[in-house]
């Protein structure tokens, strides 16, 4: 199934730090096979469909050769662009147009590779944190999971789930309660505000209290959030899903604190990862795995207009893939 508000958006695939020159590495993104290499003298990224034109085997079985792609079985090498560039069999023969593999939009942001597999009308969703020097950042992921991405970012959008989910950490079964919040949509997405929840551990320093949420729903596959604790200290989050297939998907979370200088990065992954890996494991045991748009098909509660919102405006979108209609 095609879907042009996910071809034309991007999405994270890999890490750039597992791409070094002259590597390669096999994806998938919405049901398409990909590759994605860099050439050994250059830092350009090509991200294209794992299939030599010639023959139609797959190109992550080749090996890079300088600045090309040689494919494993006649030994086609392909430029960064795509073009035939050496035939060994052939020496002097000039490929035709047709020897092109198809290749797709390719950007590095944030430690990690973004594709698309169309014409996005808009940049990767901005991070500025990122860069800031006065916040601590890190990168949780790929943490693969066995369901649509639609359902991965309702989830993050929901905060009733976080006292039974993830209890001890952002919150507690007999502290359950959660009270109105407010919902604002538009074209640019989602706004949630005005929530609050009480943790054990609101922000990974074993300090209990209340916590203060904003969360976006950005683009169908991307949503961020903002959580303010009692003591002033701020974390944000932006998380994104990769839809691998209709019922598979990639998430990746991004995270950017204004305080917690003094604790290693690699603590503060590992308590990213064991958070995402609660929900991961909660999230494959939804029957269906695709993201009902029929708000008759579940039944819901006040605390669920977050959901209802998303689920809206997905539909408002005409979005399709990984959804039921």
């Amino acid at each position: 199934m095609t879907d042009r508000v996910l071809l034309d958006d991007w999405h994270p695939l890999a890490r750039s730090q597992d791409l070094k020159p002259g590597t390669l590495l096999r994806s998938r993104l919405m049901d398409t096979d990909l590759v994605l290499w860099r050439g050994e003298n250059t830092a350009v990224i090509a991200a294209w469909e794992d299939r030599c034109p010639h023959r139609s085997v797959r190109l992550s079985g080749g090996k890079v050769v300088e600045n090309t792609l040689v494919c494993s079985y006649h030994g086609l090498a392909y430029d960064p662009q795509g073009h035939c560039v050496n035939i060994p069999a052939h020496p002097n023969y000039v490929p035709p147009k047709q020897a092109c593999v198809k290749s797709f939009k390719v950007q590095e942001r944030y430690g990690v590779i973004f594709v698309s597999l169309g014409n996005p009308p808009q940049d990767v969703t901005p991070f500025p944190e990122w860069d800031d020097p006065t916040f601590r950042t890190y990168l949780s992921g790929a943490h693969f999971c066995r369901c649509s991405g639609l359902r991965a970012i309702e989830n993050f959008l929901d905060v009733a789930h976080l006292p039974f989910v993830h209890a001890g950490i952002l919150g507690e079964p007999d502290q359950a309660v959660i009270e109105d919040y407010e919902v604002s949509t538009s074209e640019n997405g989602i706004y949630l505000h005005d929530i609050r929840v009480w943790q054990p551990d609101p922000d990974g320093t074993g300090q209990a209290g209340i916590a203060s949420y904003e969360y976006w729903a950005l683009r169908p596959l991307t949503a961020s959030l903002r959580k303010e604790t009692v003591d002033g200290n701020y974390m944000v989050l932006l998380y994104c899903v990769t839809p691998i297939g209709e019922e598979e998907c990639l998430s990746w979370m991004w995270g950017a604190l204004n305080y917690a200088h003094d604790i290693p990065e690699a603590e503060m992954v590992a308590f990213q990862d064991k958070v995402i890996l609660q929900d991961v494991a909660n999230l494959e045991s939804h029957n269906p795995k695709r993201l009902p748009l029929d708000l008759q098909a579940e039944f819901h509660l006040p605390s669920d207009r977050a959901s209802l919102a998303y689920r809206q405006w997905l539909k408002q979108l005409g979005l399709k893939y990984g959804a039921i209609e």
